[in-house]
């Protein structure tokens, strides 16, 4: 089984959840992270807070799939990342990347059109605006893994099949996003966040401390 590992997912491995690694350049990222968050507290921008955390929670349900596909099969998950970085959480997931997905919902949130029926050559606002931030998405992985610090392996999650990355990679994230940003009920977009926060916490710690999965 050993034998079957890519090259790619060893490397990974030895950098996931290491010791030793940390930069204080992630502290600044964590103040950025937490200065952005605290500007739309200040403005009672609830709307665009709790979209953040869902498009942010989003991203850890694909990532504990991702890191159990490797589990299960052994050979390599959906997606790895390698290179430098300061703290690996999971074998697709470091914590630049997660400080990225965890403005990156409120961010979007700005480009939103008030009007939720206002259309964008033809086509409904959120969608339009969806459809264009998956695709510029899409391109940068597709950047990171031409520059070979992300990594695909399986055909039908590669550059020949970007529109399944497309679609299930990063569209979800975003009509979720826009979804919860929607609700006009606050009650109901707490539910929501605290559902998904319930998920990836449930998941985490059971497939993670618990059972040593992932």
């Amino acid at each position: 089984m050993l034998a079957d590992v890519t090259t790619f997912t060893r490397e990974a491995e030895r950098a996931l959840r290491a010791p030793g690694h940390l930069e204080w350049s992630t502290v600044t990222l964590i103040g950025l992270v937490t200065y952005i968050y605290a500007v739309e507290i200040e403005r009672a921008n609830w709307s665009a807070v709790l979209a953040g955390i869902a498009f942010w929670l989003m991203d850890w349900v694909n990532e504990i799939i991702n890191a159990l596909v490797l589990h299960f099969n052994g050979h390599a998950a959906i997606w790895t990342v390698t290179g430098n970085s300061s703290f690996v959480i999971l074998i697709g997931l470091n914590i630049e990347i997660s400080m990225f997905f965890a403005v990156n919902g409120v961010i979007v949130t700005k480009l939103l059109a008030k009007d939720r029926a206002a259309k964008l050559l033809g086509i409904p606002n959120r969608w339009a605006l969806a459809a264009t931030c998956s695709a510029l998405s899409v391109c940068i992985e597709l950047l990171l893994h031409a520059d070979g610090i992300f990594h695909w392996y399986y055909w039908w999650w590669n550059v020949a099949s970007f529109p399944v990355i497309f679609l299930l990679g990063y569209l979800t994230f975003y009509v979720v996003c826009f979804w919860v940003y929607d609700i006009p009920r606050r009650t109901r977009q707490l539910q929501v966040v605290c559902s998904l926060a319930a998920l990836d916490l449930v998941a985490g710690l059971l497939f993670g401390p618990i059972l040593g999965w992932i």
